[in-house]
């Protein structure tokens, strides 16, 4: 009998990223599925696109391609924004998000739409090094160094700064807390309609190198003072000077009324509650902001910029004062609701995947083709319209009352229900509570009445 190492070693391959994607499909059939190989890479197969040079695009976007995942591409409209409409693109394969953010969209658009503004645009990049020296001797050395760090970088920031980017300030940072000797160069940048990654890590490589050069041509260092160990040169994806605004308000009863019997002064203060709990209770907070990023993500994943980027910077940003919190934020005064959403959102309309694939080059088309400072608001937009359609529902009827009537086609779906069947159901959910359970008892009397 084969031991495990035995097996791992026949699983173990050389040269993958060399084979083409039939020989990889088949490889990875072979070693790694219970089905039939050939029903593998028959399945996988089908999913690649009919158009060769599309395919070939997708297939060197990234690494090792074996096939295609598709998320569903759907569409929100009725958005107003600073007194624009807008038809905003969504990709996401969650049930009732887009649904959510046009409703929201919907309900704002009669009541004066969305405002927004964008605070902030700088981004920020590290050089992370080592220096064994008096602190206060680099520091002094600092203003004659800033000088040689911009002019050594001269040939990668000129065209930038034709747009009316660059670099915008370089600080150096001491901190000893992380470990003795520790220093930071930490840049701030403006990349314009970019989102910037390539140019400031560019940027910040050629600042460790002149930093190793100039410490170490300086006169007033000696022996081990003339040595900088760099560590690594990065952007960082917290940029909390990257920040846009948005916000929504009314007249209290102006808000309507809502299902569960509420007046517009009871909603109002059930949805200041709703938003408070989550300012001070992280588990609560941490379910709220998914909401948020719900529709944040599903656009910038439309316009092909980065989420997990955004995502992991948008989070930070609601630890900053110490405790995971709100990213929303809710309050009455002098009769009026308001409802506001401030996140950091690093995005670019040039440059990236936002020209390269198709779909993205066809969604900034559909939003007008933005500005980078236009996009920011009409993202932050729909994560604030699908935060209040979210907390609008779980203060009045309860969540899954709409997320479940959503969520009844991929039941369908799992439980393989024909055309037939699956109209009988959406008629007999229409006015009745959606569960997986109660959906496979449906299908199953439902055949059995057939089979008589």
């Amino acid at each position: 009998m084969k031991t495990n190492r035995e097996k791992d070693a026949k699983q173990m391959v050389s040269g993958f990223s060399k084979l083409s994607k039939p020989e990889k499909l088949a490889w990875l059939a072979k070693h790694f599925f219970t089905s039939k190989p050939i029903d593998v890479v028959r399945e996988f197969g089908s999913f690649w696109h009919s158009n060769l040079e599309a395919q070939k695009l997708f297939d060197g976007i990234s690494e090792n391609t074996i096939t295609n995942f598709y998320m569903p591409y759907g569409v929100a409209p009725n958005f107003i924004i600073n007194q624009k409409m807008y038809c905003v693109p969504m990709v996401i394969e969650e049930s009732s998000v887009v649904a959510a953010a046009s409703s929201g969209a919907k309900y704002w658009s009669k009541r004066g739409g969305f405002k927004a503004e964008v605070k902030q645009t700088l981004k920020v990049g590290q050089v992370h090094f080592i220096w064994q020296g008096d602190p206060l001797q680099l520091f002094a050395f600092f203003d004659q160094l800033r000088i040689k760090l911009k002019e050594g970088v001269k040939d990668i920031t000129c065209n930038m700064e034709k747009r009316g980017g660059g670099i915008r300030k370089i600080e150096l940072i001491n901190l000893p807390e992380v470990e003795s000797a520790y220093y930071q160069l930490r840049v701030h940048f403006e990349t314009c309609d970019a989102m910037g990654a390539n140019f400031i890590n560019s940027v910040l490589e050629s600042f460790g190198k002149i930093l190793i050069d100039e410490v170490a041509a300086h006169n007033d260092f000696q022996g081990s003072e003339r040595e900088v160990e760099v560590i690594m040169c990065i952007l960082s994806n917290y940029t909390p000077e990257c920040l846009v605004k948005t916000w929504v308000d009314c007249d209290i009863q102006d808000l309507g009324s809502f299902k569960g019997g509420l007046d517009a002064t009871a909603f109002a203060k059930k949805f200041v509650r709703a938003v408070q709990i989550a300012q001070k209770d992280p588990y609560r907070a941490t379910t709220h902001n998914k909401g948020i990023m719900n529709g944040i993500d599903a656009v910038v994943i439309a316009t092909g910029n980065d989420f997990r980027a955004i995502e992991s910077c948008c989070h930070t940003f609601a630890s900053r004062n110490g405790q995971y919190t709100s990213l929303s934020d809710a309050y009455i005064k002098d009769g009026r609701f308001y409802f506001s959403l401030e996140v950091p959102l690093a995005v670019g309309t040039v440059g990236g995947l936002t020209k390269i694939h198709p779909l993205a080059n066809r969604s900034l088309e559909l939003l007008g083709n933005p500005s980078a400072e236009e996009l920011m608001q009409i993202i932050a937009s729909v994560g604030l319209a699908q935060n209040f359609a979210a907390l609008r529902s779980l203060v009045t009827t309860g969540i899954q009352e709409g997320h479940m009537k959503m969520h009844l086609n991929n039941i369908l779906t799992h439980l393989e229900a024909s055309q037939k069947e699956r109209l009988e159901a959406l008629s007999y959910f229409a006015n009745r509570t959606v569960s997986f359970i109660a959906v496979r008892n449906f299908l199953m009397e439902f055949r059995q009445k057939l089979a008589y």
